[in-house]
């Protein structure tokens, strides 16, 4: 499992929060931001498809499921800039930037794949049979995102704007894992197979479109939808199931991740 990745990761992001909070001035246009929401996922189709052999040679074998994903709780921490001519680091930024911004966007939630069939088919034979498939497992985001903004109702505490609508597009860091079981059908010929748990660390992309209300000068309310893109891979080998037999196969998902977000933000 790819776990130091992962901490590492965390470490940028303190590291950069630091960094970038001591840094800017008292004008700038800073803000930390904690969030709850849920996510959603389309359906990954063929998401347990791949390679299957054992010790009894009835591999190589695909298993094709529908791959419906659990909805789950997230939550999540921003921390992000907008550049305006007192922003980042003193940057004296052309008037015209105070439409951009940029953030880091750390997010996390369950990513638990929902029992149901699946149907075994091995190419050099006509014969295919069903079990149930289920998983579970976690999903972690590091996105940078880069993002741009106009603001309503200005007045003199929040000349930009105190409605601020905003869209926001980057590269992201999936860090996820799973933990499949098969079974069989009831009424056929009993069978079992749990793996063990993998991790994969992965690049996705991140979209997010959201709408910030400056309540005051230093704290404002953010709703938000999100969509998170990626295609891992893990690999299980020398999985034992309950026949005797040692399997290897890899499971490949598609995952189209849709997120429902509110937080509250503090400026600095």
């Amino acid at each position: 499992m790819k776990f130091p990745k992962f901490y590492q990761a965390l470490g940028v992001l303190a590291l950069t929060a630091a960094l970038v909070v001591a840094a800017a001035p008292a004008r700038a246009e800073m803000y930390v931001e904690a969030y709850l929401g849920g996510n959603f996922a389309g359906s990954a189709s063929e998401a347990i498809s791949g390679n299957w052999a054992d010790a009894a040679g009835m591999g190589p074998f695909s298993f094709n499921s529908p791959g419906h994903i659990d909805p789950a709780v997230a939550g999540g921490l921003k921390i992000g800039t907008w550049f305006v001519k007192e922003g980042f680091l003193g940057l004296n930024y052309p008037d015209w930037m105070k439409y951009l911004g940029f953030y880091l966007d750390f997010s996390y939630h369950r990513l638990d794949f929902r029992r149901g069939l699946g149907r075994w088919i091995n190419p050099t034979v006509p014969e295919s049979f069903q079990d149930t498939f289920f998983s579970e497992g976690t999903a972690a985001t590091l996105a940078f995102m880069f993002a741009a903004r106009y603001g309503f109702l200005p007045d003199s505490e929040v000349p930009f704007g105190r409605l601020q609508p905003y869209l926001a597009v980057g590269p992201a860091i999936l860090f996820s894992s799973q933990h499949p079981s098969f079974f069989s059908v009831p009424g056929t010929a009993l069978w079992s197979l749990e793996a063990p748990s993998q991790s994969s660390a992965d690049i996705a992309l991140a979209v997010e479109a959201g709408l910030r209300w400056m309540a005051l000068k230093n704290v404002s309310l953010d709703v938000s939808f999100k969509y998170r893109y990626a295609n891992p891979s893990y690999s299980y080998s020398g999985v034992i199931d309950s026949l005797g037999a040692v399997n290897s196969f890899t499971f490949s998902p598609t995952y189209n991740l849709f997120g429902f977000q509110a937080g509250a933000a503090y400026h600095f």
